[in-house]
């Protein structure tokens, strides 16, 4: 007997609801993110689309130019302004690497007493609001530690420079740190019984590890410096104005286009920085919550 073979067709397979915890396959969820990004980037948007407009009214396009792009690029005062951003950042960002990694190293390291209280401080710059920085370090230079007036520059901006570390610096700690949570303690001890001295371990053994999360939070930090105006404001002397301080001065007379493209330089500055430091991260920065987990 021959046998017959019935074919029967195959079901598709059925498809999953979402769970719990998998918001992004929700609809009303989907439609909620989109209208948070449209809420928040619409405005930076509209800002850059009218630094290029040929009008001193922003409310109406006359056409395309670079016009205002070539009168900020030879503004003097906002070029100094930019100069001081740029040195204060500098400045601030190497100092708070080195603070932010031997704090890291520290609390990953070492037990001592004292160590939970050190490690709720090192998250108060991170968690207090910015108004209450700033007034914290306006009193702190008011009472404290006033600084001298009328240095030459850059020791002009030696407030300025201290107050940024003082707030940067524990985001290159927590940015280290995590870094530290995937270490092989196994390394540096064998390390230390091939006879290397504990400078030679740190040199060779653990800055390598940590090499990247140094470059990262070097790049955060250059970015909350050169972005930050409210500790700043409260700060500044009448001869240290930074961009983000000039800025603002010139919004209150009138928002120009000429203060569209200043501020447009800075985004997009900040945008830059701010993507190379994730893209030193690595790739599952970049993809964290896509999937790119996955890929190998």
């Amino acid at each position: 007997m021959s046998e017959i073979g019935v074919k029967t067709k195959e079901r598709p397979p059925e498809k999953l609801p979402p769970g719990p915890l998998e918001y992004l396959r929700r609809w009303p969820m989907q439609v909620w993110l989109v209208l948070v990004t449209l809420f928040l980037y619409v405005p930076l948007i509209s800002l850059m689309v009218f630094s290029f407009n040929d009008s001193r009214r922003n409310v109406v396009w006359q056409g395309f130019t670079l016009k205002y792009y070539d009168k900020a690029l030879h503004n003097d005062s906002l070029i100094q302004a930019f100069t001081n951003s740029m040195v204060i950042a500098l400045l601030a960002t190497v100092i708070s690497v080195i603070v932010g990694a031997m704090a890291a190293i520290v609390l990953w390291r070492f037990r001592f007493p004292g160590k939970t209280a050190f490690n709720a401080g090192m998250a108060i710059p991170i968690v207090v609001p910015e108004i209450c920085m700033g007034v914290g370090m306006l009193v702190f230079f008011a009472r404290v530690l006033p600084w001298p007036q009328g240095l030459m520059w850059p020791f002009n901006l030696g407030a300025i420079i201290i107050a940024h570390v003082s707030f940067c610096f524990p985001f290159v700690a927590v940015v280290v740190r995590a870094r530290l949570a995937g270490f092989n303690r196994e390394l540096e001890e064998a390390a230390k019984d091939l006879g290397a001295s504990e400078w030679r371990t740190l040199i060779d053994v653990l800055l390598p590890h940590i090499k990247p999360s140094l470059i990262a939070g070097a790049l955060l930090a250059f970015t909350l410096s050169l972005d930050d105006f409210v500790i700043t404001f409260f700060t500044a002397g009448p001869d240290t104005v930074t961009f983000p301080v000039k800025i603002y001065s010139m919004v209150r007379f009138s928002v120009t286009p000429e203060v569209n493209a200043a501020s447009t330089i800075l985004i997009v500055v900040t945008v830059l920085l701010t993507f190379l430091a994730l893209k030193v991260q690595g790739s599952s920065a970049l993809t964290a919550g896509h999937g790119g987990e996955g890929k190998k």
